[in-house]
């Protein structure tokens, strides 16, 4: 049994994170830390764990891991005190608000040797798994172009509006609606053709149900390997039928 401690429940993904600690046999949550005192409270009590402070997390040596699952305005400083204490760690999407502080993230990360995973759940997909595989033994041939689309209905459905609306505030959040989704398209693709040598793109707001927020936006890349990519995200579409698209000159796939 790991013992682990959730750091921030204000994640839209927090209570999902909670219910698969709690039907895992072989994980506990042993601690509980949230800046908003209510929130802490009604995640520790999910959890059947008590509330704590972060350094009593940090100083506990039976506590090896911690899932980060805050506000991403806080990660910086909760992930470079739980490198400094040597916890290995999960943290929620995306990792930072821009580059600087992702990568002072990092090099802590890599400084301290500690275990590390983020959000992006795509290249689990056995679908993907599958491609990458095909795209390894050279079934595709050439590959020419690819497309990934992760879009959903948020913002129709207001799923910011009260409990999650700092999600739909870039200066918490890091992001809109691209960022939010756009970024596990990015790294699935990262993950199957590599390095991206040329970008562009374009965002904008549908409804404004969020000023200040995108909700939509289309971007294109060019991979070092000459593949041709686009990313589709937006919290303001009511389907999603095809995520992967991969076009080569001896084969293609769809997901």
């Amino acid at each position: 049994m790991t013992n682990i401690a959730l750091i921030g429940g204000g994640h839209i993904h927090a209570p999902s994170f909670i219910k698969r600690i709690n039907e895992d046999a072989e994980i506990q949550a042993v601690a509980v830390w949230d800046q908003d005192a209510g929130r802490a409270a009604e995640r520790a009590e999910a959890l059947s764990a008590p509330v704590v402070s972060l350094d009593e997390i940090w100083a506990d040596a039976s506590i090896p891991a911690v899932v980060i699952c805050s506000e991403t305005d806080q990660h910086e400083e909760l992930v470079l005190a739980s490198a400094a204490a040597g916890k290995d760690m999960f943290v929620e999407k995306p990792l930072g608000m821009a580059a600087a502080d992702s990568y002072s993230m990092a090099a802590a990360i890599r400084e301290a040797g500690v275990k590390f995973q983020t959000g992006y759940f795509n290249r689990a997909n056995a679908a993907h798994m599958f491609i990458r595989g095909q795209l390894a033994a050279g079934a595709f041939g050439t590959v020419t172009r690819v497309r990934h689309s992760n879009c959903h209905s948020g913002a129709l459905a207001g799923w910011f509006d009260s409990d999650w609306r700092w999600m739909a505030d870039p200066a918490i959040a890091g992001c809109g609606a691209y960022g939010d989704l756009g970024t596990h398209s990015l790294d699935l693709l990262l993950w199957l053709f590599g390095e991206v040598e040329q970008v562009t793109g374009s965002i904008m707001s549908v409804t404004d149900r969020y000023p200040g927020c995108d909700e939509t936006g289309e971007g294109f890349l060019k991979f070092k390997s000459g593949v041709i990519g686009s990313i589709a995200a937006s919290w303001v579409d009511v389907g999603n039928p095809i995520t992967l698209q991969v076009f080569g000159t001896e084969g293609w796939a769809t997901v």
